[in-house]
């Protein structure tokens, strides 16, 4: 069964506040850590792990290892992998006519079964208590339709089960807030920034299909494909929004939002 959907960013700032609307917001985080201490299997979904266009990814690796942190901050960890049910994930995408692959590296199971975690997993991370993952990625060419029928179908099957599971979405949102940045200014990041966080506090999550391409295309956020799988899995059972709060301490804008059951 799903207890929760947490949305949670994967930017430095949250693991040291600088001022006080990243500190709300890595308050939002610790709330999403005190929702899920009774889950049994946390489903990741990032988009800075491995990088298909045209495929979603479920990771069949046993171990999940610290790898790759960002802007040199580490963060050392080693997670297992719920391999049943990223198997029983796979098996329904793939039933359902959904383009996905299961990866692997190095071996198919025991102690070289080893799969590298980045910032975009790892950040989320640091605000959970350790449990089994299941760590799957989007894919951008991927159209909306067969994002949200993906998320339909991950949602029956995190439905399906006896399991506590949490579904945990990585996501930053326009990358072009500021002009000294890597990618520049662009209002389009203000503007999809503050469309995103109207859909979730207004409850209008159905609108996400109909964000216009060239506002995403111009808003640069790593946002967007995964948060339409969200709303194929949030459609299978009654949620309601308990908290959320936005912050962009530096070029990118960031998101915290916990949705509970009814």
């Amino acid at each position: 069964m799903l207890i929760g959907v947490g949305l949670m960013p994967h930017g430095n700032p949250v693991l040291d506040p600088p001022e006080e609307e990243t500190k709300r917001l890595a308050g939002v985080l610790k709330e999403i850590e005190r929702e899920f201490g009774t889950a049994d299997t946390y489903v990741l979904i990032s988009p800075h792990n491995v990088r298909m266009s045209e495929y979603l990814g479920v990771v069949m690796a046993e171990n999940l290892i610290s790898w790759l942190g960002f802007d040199g901050v580490e963060l050392p960890g080693e997670w297992e992998t719920d391999r049943e049910l990223a198997d029983e994930v796979y098996s329904a995408w793939k039933e359902a006519g959904i383009q996905v692959v299961d990866l692997h590296f190095a071996s198919r199971s025991g102690t070289y079964s080893r799969w590298p975690l980045t910032w975009g997993e790892l950040i989320p991370l640091q605000f959970l208590e350790k449990r089994p993952l299941v760590l799957l990625t989007p894919a951008r060419r991927l159209s909306r339709e067969t994002l949200i029928k993906a998320g339909e179908v991950l949602g029956e099957v995190l439905e399906g089960g006896k399991k506590k599971i949490a579904l945990i979405v990585s996501a930053d949102h326009g990358h072009a807030h500021d002009e000294n940045g890597p990618y520049g200014y662009r209002k389009e990041s203000e503007e999809y920034d503050k469309l995103i966080m109207e859909l979730i506090n207004e409850n209008r999550l159905e609108e996400l299909p109909s964000i216009p391409n060239d506002l995403i295309e111009r808003a640069l956020p790593d946002s967007y494909w995964q948060m339409l799988i969200m709303l194929g899995v949030m459609r299978k059972a009654n949620f309601e929004l308990k908290v959320s709060a936005y912050a962009c301490p530096t070029y990118f804008g960031m998101a915290g939002a916990l949705w509970v059951r009814k």
